[in-house]
């Protein structure tokens, strides 16, 4: 059995059929083609999965897909202002070297992404207790938490063009 689901994803208005035990990441995932969202450990203790809804950080593979109906759902994807320029957070991440392998990127991006409505003090141990939930194997989170701190720093900045998702 399927149900019908509305979601607004990345801007866009999405009616799905899904079924009632569907979790978000696997219809992100396969319904959506929406393939930056990274599937980890399945216990949402690693947060390669973090996306936002309704601006919050979520870990879509412990959510139902149909917990979010009518919510607007931002991935990865969704959040460079187009195809050939990086959003701002993801600049940062990219000037300090804030990723090797690049599987927990996204998550970490769309986590930044939230701080930056959650208030988060754009300094070292406020971002490093925020970023807790997310885990990555190869940097050592010196870069990430530069790079965060930075981006929350301008993002919260007057400059034009510079907004969270």
């Amino acid at each position: 059995m399927k149900l019908s689901l509305q979601l607004h994803v990345n801007g866009q208005a999405l009616r799905l059929d899904v079924a009632p035990s569907g979790l978000l990441l696997d219809v992100l995932r396969e319904q959506c083609q929406l393939t930056g969202t990274h599937q980890g450990c399945d216990t949402a203790q690693c947060g390669a999965c973090t996306v936002l809804v309704d601006g919050a950080a979520v870990k879509s593979c412990n959510r139902l897909a149909m917990q979010c109906s009518g919510q607007h759902i931002t991935t990865i994807e969704g959040v460079a202002p187009n195809a050939s320029d990086l959003h701002v957070m993801q600049q940062c991440f990219s000037k300090h070297h804030a990723l090797q392998c690049g599987f927990c990127t996204p998550g970490l991006v769309m986590r930044a992404l939230a701080m930056v409505q959650e208030d988060v003090p754009a300094e070292d141990q406020a971002v490093r207790h925020a970023l807790s939930g997310n885990l990555c194997r190869c940097t050592g989170y010196e870069g990430i938490v530069k790079a965060v701190c930075e981006g929350l720093t301008l993002l919260r900045s007057s400059a034009p063009g510079a907004t969270a998702p």
